[in-house]
């Protein structure tokens, strides 16, 4: 294999390893921050959920203001901007001067992560061959599905054992990590273009890539879809009595993701996206369908494998759809286009499906949203499988 076609370069599993140590002190935090305002301030329900959700605010406004400027500033520095407002966020939990305060930090500790996993989106972007680009994406995108498992176990356990301050001095340990980290990548130049520079005035093409865009909707209404799961298991597995079973389930849904992320990603380069996304619909849909009808604790579990082997791969698809389907020096701004989406559904979801589940109750939101899912086969068929399909036929020719 030529070195233009090498996958896992240095540079490659560096810039992976910093987006999962960054992500998994999000999801680290996510399960503490709660119940942490609520013990330490006396905050309200709504206060707490607002402490837990600004993160994500924060970093949906830190990947809109990026976007634009990710060429201009330059990819890595933009990478250590991100960092190092990572890293003074984290050491600002160590001071207590109220809830208005947390707050403030929490949004921009968002910020400093939607900084800095815009970077690594866009640096291992440019560093994947283009004849792995779906492979690579699977790959990368692993970095974050294996936090979404770890980072909520390692912050559960740690709040049963330890304070708050251990748990926020191994954070900031781990951002400092990831910024000396940062020093060892490589990164290839991607100018700016004549157009680029003439750019003036306001135009949402500045902030946000058009051609992401109908893929970014797909992923949108899935995120919303599956921040169903992430928000209301533990409260739907109290209904079921089957609480020890949930604190499995992402354990189950990361390893479907891991076993298959190597085979879709190979698949996604060799014959196109349809081949994956098509199948995800059906296995995204069964598995809500399922978690809606679960009894059992097997049926549980075995949701969350189809959950992972639909949605899981779904998310690592529609990444390298987006980036795909746009120019190298658009990469940056097709990046934080893709997670503005993911994150906003992820990030508003649950909000929005909180006027649903009092009418519905957990099950039927799930079978449900099952429904929403395989109806959400036919728009991407509209905005992009057609496309997918007529690409392939014309490289079969």
């Amino acid at each position: 294999m030529s070195n233009e076609s090498k996958l896992w370069t240095k540079d490659f599993i560096i810039v992976s390893a910093i987006n999962f140590l960054l992500t998994l002190v999000f999801y680290l935090l996510v399960v503490v921050m709660g119940v942490y305002a609520a013990e330490e301030f006396n905050a309200s329900a709504s206060q707490s959920g607002l402490v837990v959700g600004i993160f994500i605010v924060g970093a949906l406004v830190g990947r809109l203001v990026i976007g634009r400027y990710i060429n201009k500033i330059g990819q890595k520095t933009t990478l250590f901007i991100g960092v190092i407002i990572f890293i003074l966020a984290t050491s600002l939990y160590f001071f207590n001067f109220g809830i208005g305060f947390l707050l403030i930090n929490r949004f921009i500790h968002g910020i400093g992560l939607g900084f800095g996993s815009t970077a690594t989106g866009t640096i291992v972007a440019q560093i994947i061959p283009a004849e792995r680009k779906g492979e690579g994406i699977g790959y990368y995108s692993m970095s974050a599905t294996l936090s979404t498992a770890l980072g909520p176990f390692v912050g559960l356990y740690m709040s049963q054992h330890t304070s708050m301050q251990g748990i926020f001095l191994l954070c900031l340990a781990i951002a400092i990590f990831s910024f000396l980290t940062a020093f060892f990548v490589r990164v290839p130049v991607v100018h700016e273009t004549e157009a680029e520079k003439e750019e003036k005035g306001f135009q949402i093409s500045h902030y946000v890539e058009p051609r992401a865009v109908p893929i970014a909707i797909i992923t949108l209404i899935l995120a919303l879809c599956y921040s169903s799961v992430l928000s209301f298991l533990n409260s739907y597995a109290i209904e079921l009595d089957l609480v020890s079973v949930a604190s499995v389930f992402f354990l189950v849904y990361s390893i479907a993701v891991l076993l298959s992320r190597p085979f879709t990603g190979r698949l996604i380069d060799l014959k196109g996206a349809n081949i994956v996304m098509y199948p995800a619909f059906v296995l995204f849909t069964i598995g809500m369908i399922l978690l809606g009808f679960a009894e059992s604790g097997f049926t549980m579990l075995l949701a969350g494998v189809l959950i992972g082997l639909g949605f899981g791969n779904m998310q690592s698809c529609t990444q390298a759809i987006a980036i795909k389907m746009t120019p190298t020096h658009r990469m940056g701004l097709a990046t934080s286009t893709f997670f503005i989406f993911l994150d906003g559904g992820l990030g508003f979801g649950p909000y929005l499906l909180g006027f649903v589940t009092p009418l519905t109750g957990y099950s039927s939101l799930y079978i449900i949203l099952g429904i929403v899912v395989l109806v959400t086969t036919g728009l991407y068929t509209m905005l992009h499988g057609k496309k997918d399909s007529q690409e392939q036929q014309t490289l079969a020719y």
